[in-house]
């Protein structure tokens, strides 16, 4: 996997308004969100896509996922949110570092595509 602008938030070398970091998941708000409330979490292991992940994996998805619902917490989404993930350019997906976008902070349509 080639070096994303996640990596580079990982390792400290461009700022975000981090909101959460642990050994294994950083969360950070979005720089252009799509709800009142956009917060992007992602594991600090280099997976590209949901598609790569492997078994060797699971912890670490199923710890983002659990943290992805304190964040949310935390950032007092009391009524509700919504998690995505995209899974490829056909999906939307900009930024080839998996990650998980948090929105909520205002009712949020559905079909959401």
């Amino acid at each position: 996997m080639s070096d994303t602008i996640f990596g580079k938030i990982i390792r400290k070398e461009i700022p975000a308004d981090i909101v959460y970091e642990d050994d294994l998941v950083l969360a950070f708000k979005d720089v252009n969100p799509q709800a009142p409330t956009h917060i992007l979490a992602i594991p600090k292991k280099p997976i590209a896509k949901l598609d790569d992940a492997t078994d060797e994996d699971l912890a670490v998805l199923g710890h983002l996922l659990l943290k992805a619902k304190q964040v949310a917490a935390e950032a007092g989404l009391t009524d509700g949110y919504r998690l995505v993930m995209n899974n490829g350019e056909s999906a939307g997906q900009t930024v080839f570092h998996l990650h998980l976008h948090i929105l909520g902070g205002r009712p949020l349509s559905w079909p959401p595509g």
